[in-house]
């Protein structure tokens, strides 16, 4: 079964509403940022996989947030991290670059990935990620994702205030 299947076998089965959109693969933010739900109202995130020699990190961001590795793992509290290899996100996530989601995280089984969250991304009403597929996108309400989607990802996340720049 495919990682989107699977995934949306998931959510289903957990009863939590969410819309459905399939599209042409979206490999970058731009591409993301031009699908027709990308409104006012939904996160577009930006998920990357950073790593440093001793831990793994989800991180997820504001489409077009500037990212710092110094400011986030400052924030964190770790050495400085830097974007994982590609073959770390089959190896955990079972997903490739361009469908990391955090969805993902149900395939870390062993829980080696943190996950850290800029909080700005909670400011709107809606939030939507790629099914570990970047041919589809899902979307929920903000408070669904967070409240019953999160705690069955099976690890607690880090909200950082990351400062504008």
């Amino acid at each position: 079964m495919s990682n989107k299947a699977v995934i949306l076998e998931r959510l289903r089965a957990l009863g939590v509403p969410f819309d459905l959109y399939e599209h042409a693969p979206a490999y970058t933010m731009e591409e993301c940022l031009a699908l027709p739900f990308a409104q006012e109202d939904v996160t577009i995130c930006k998920n990357m996989l950073l790593c440093n020699a001793r831990e793994t990190w989800l991180y997820l961001s504001l489409a077009g947030k500037r990212f710092r590795t110094a400011t986030v793992s400052r924030l964190i509290g770790t050495s400085r991290l830097q974007f994982a290899p590609e073959s770390m996100l089959m190896e955990l996530c079972e997903t490739e670059s361009g469908s990391l989601a955090p969805f993902g995280l149900w395939s870390d089984t062993a829980h080696r990935i943190r996950f850290a969250v800029d909080d700005a991304v909670k400011r709107t009403r809606r939030i939507a990620f790629h099914p570990c597929d970047n041919t589809a996108t899902v979307v929920f309400l903000q408070e669904d994702f967070w409240n019953r989607v999160v705690p069955e990802l099976g690890v607690e996340p880090l909200f950082l205030s990351v400062p504008t720049e």
